[in-house]
């Protein structure tokens, strides 16, 4: 075999590997989430997916096929499929975001809670959602946040501070059925913002885990389907959840959540692990309402980075919106 043929075989391969990453980073949704839950996981590492697939594909044209340029070009197919889909991300937000929140995880293993709540009230956010509270840990909060926000409600292991008035508290129940001990990671509460009544829910759903069968989200799953179930139900018109939801908002696990909520236009903020964060799994979303921007706040002691997110309350009250179950609104 000639090396014009071994060439031309090795073009013809990485062109196909271009083609088909591109495909992927557009039409994500079309990869069956049996086995493995293919899907979800592919979703997951979505954004790193594209740009680490077409780094590899470039240097092995550049290697192996030097003298054609056009496969050079082809490869970078995958690179403007990954722009169109994530490039507006990057882009700066023009919203003023009235409403500052703020998302933390802030875990139970956490050696100085009132050294987090410093850190987070200095960014001065109007609301603080934080899940993994223990009850001495919840103690500390509640002294080092009660000058800066003193309303406050904690439902089991999650809890919201907010420097405004809040009203309709209660538990929220998301939990899956297949859970047997106490579990309390859901609670709703009415925000009496300056602008308008704003429905909080602040969630912390169950942890998904790779396995020898693939992705495992069964209850991740159904947690989010109980919680997509309560907000399509809020008659508060604007709401806003908060949450540790230990997925992407590509991930289709979540739909029945993110289908009915907008969710962040502007801002990667990579979340978990705090390390070296991968995947954004600390969510801001929101109903009648624009989350502008989110970004990453400084490390703390919990293996999660906080996330702040900027909420614009302009514009038309509206009601929720219609969307697929499969499909997430943006």
């Amino acid at each position: 075999m000639g090396e014009g043929t071994r060439s031309g075989r090795r073009g013809r391969v990485l062109a196909a590997c271009a083609a088909l990453m591109a495909l992927v980073l557009l039409c994500h949704q079309w990869i069956p989430n049996t086995p493995w839950r293919l899907g979800s996981l592919v979703e997951s590492f979505l954004p790193w997916f594209g740009l680490l697939g077409t780094a590899a594909l470039l240097t092995l044209a550049l290697v192996l096929c030097r003298s054609r340029p056009v496969l050079v070009l082809i490869v970078l197919l995958p690179l403007a499929a990954w722009t169109f889909r994530f490039g507006t991300l990057a882009l700066p937000s023009s919203g003023r975001g009235e409403l500052v929140v703020v998302q933390h995880n802030a875990s139970d293993e956490n050696p100085d809670p009132a050294g987090t709540a410093r850190a987070l009230s200095a960014h001065g956010p109007d609301l603080i959602a934080l899940e993994e509270l223990l009850p001495r840990a919840r103690a500390v909060y509640e002294r080092s946040l009660a000058r800066s926000h003193p309303h406050h409600a904690v439902v089991g292991t999650v809890g919201l501070w907010s420097r405004y008035p809040l009203s309709g508290v209660r538990a929220q129940d998301i939990k899956p059925a297949g859970i047997t001990e106490p579990w309390n990671r859901g609670l709703r509460a009415v925000v009496r913002a300056p602008q308008r009544a704003v429905a909080v829910y602040v969630a912390h759903l169950p942890s998904i885990r790779f396995g020898a069968g693939g992705l495992e989200s069964a209850w991740r799953d159904e947690s989010a389907r109980r919680l997509g179930a309560a907000v399509a139900a809020e008659p508060t018109d604007t709401v806003v959840v908060l949450g540790d939801l230990n997925g992407t908002v590509d991930d289709r696990g979540l739909a029945p959540l993110t289908s009915r909520l907008s969710v962040p236009a502007r801002g990667f903020a990579f979340s978990y692990p705090a390390s070296f964060p991968v995947a954004r799994i600390d969510q801001v979303l929101a109903r009648s309402a624009t989350v502008d921007r989110i970004r990453t706040l400084p490390r703390t002691g919990s293996d999660h980075l906080p996330v702040l997110a900027r909420i614009s309350l302009d514009g038309p009250v509206s009601a929720a919106p219609v969307a697929s179950p499969g499909r997430s609104t943006r």
